[in-house]
């Protein structure tokens, strides 16, 4: 049966919808605030790409995942913040004979620096980040088994450099990331890709991606949309009716929407929902991702919740 990649529209789901001050946005937590909270995805495709080749296949129907995450967000200070993501994965098909996987997959670890943040106007500010990320498996599950699989089971060491304006509410971020993937061992002990390998060890093409993001921002409401694009360099296509890899040429383009809001009578609160969809791909799903989150801020000695943490005019007035 042919199956396709929703593993890296399971990273999707939890990394290219915005979220409190994350990896991909330009947000930043105040010094000795610590963000935490949880966030729900659900993303599931009928029609995939086999190779640039638009297709559905009815043995497997409509492969659904659902994602709990726990995120957190440290401010070691104003300009140096240290996150986390821990998520637990459930992927199925409605169709066919392929049971479910579940289980703990990544943690992924960010340090995210704000070197240059500059006032251009009265009513405008300029801001240049640049991070650091790795994210290791943390438990044994089976990378073999795509689009089920919950992960490829890759340790990753990734760098992003963001820049991000604001001009009164509205604000507009573009970043760049490169993602170094080591190899992988599977439970075979030999494959073919383009050729055969006389191995369980797969080689894991690294990932390049960019993202851009516009909208407003103030310190009670975030709304933006956004553009992501990610190519694999290099790996091959899935051949005709056969089940992919976790070597394969993954590229995919998604668009999606988010927003946040800051409760009122308690600032610490914060609720968003977001969603996105694949616009175009190759060895990936034509995948619908909603997603919601919820995140309260806890300060730590005699720091306060800054409303700095969404609104960087705030803090410069």
């Amino acid at each position: 049966m042919k199956r396709n990649l929703l593993t890296c529209l399971l990273i999707s789901a939890l990394q290219f919808a915005a979220k409190a001050q994350t990896d991909i946005d330009a947000l930043m937590m105040a010094k000795n605030n610590f963000c935490v909270g949880g966030t729900y995805s659900h993303s599931s495709w009928k029609y995939y790409w086999e190779g640039t080749m638009k297709r559905e296949n009815l043995n497997i129907g409509t492969v659904s995942s659902n994602v709990f995450a726990a995120m957190g967000n440290y401010g070691i200070t104003d300009k140096l913040n240290v996150l986390f993501s821990l998520p637990y994965i459930k992927n199925e098909a409605s169709a066919g004979t392929l049971h479910s996987d579940q289980g703990v997959q990544d943690l992924s670890l960010w340090l995210k620096w704000m070197p240059i943040e500059k006032k251009l106007t009265p009513n405008s500010v300029f801001s240049l980040y640049t991070l650091g990320g790795f994210s290791t498996p943390l438990s044994n599950y089976q990378a073999d088994y795509l689009p089920i699989a919950i992960g490829l089971h890759s340790t990753n060491v990734s760098g992003r450099l963001m820049v991000d304006y604001q001009n009164k509410d509205f604000f507009a971020t573009a970043s760049g990331t490169y993602q170094y993937r080591n190899n992988i061992k599977i439970d075979r002990t030999s494959y073919f890709t383009d050729e055969m390998h006389n191995t369980n060890e797969v080689e894991m093409p690294d990932v390049a991606s960019y993202n851009v993001r516009t909208g407003i921002r103030t310190f009670r409401v975030i709304a933006e949309a956004f553009f992501q694009q990610n190519f694999t360099l290099g790996g091959f296509d899935i051949t005709r009716n056969n089940m992919p890899f976790p070597s394969n040429r993954m590229n995919v383009s998604l668009v999606g929407a988010h927003v946040k809001y800051v409760v009122k009578k308690l600032p610490s609160l914060s609720v968003e929902a977001g969603g996105s969809y694949v616009v175009k791909g190759r060895n990936v799903g034509k995948a619908t991702e909603f997603n919601t989150s919820v995140f309260y801020i806890i300060p730590f000695g005699h720091s306060k919740v800054s409303p700095s943490h969404s609104c960087k005019l705030c803090g410069l007035r």
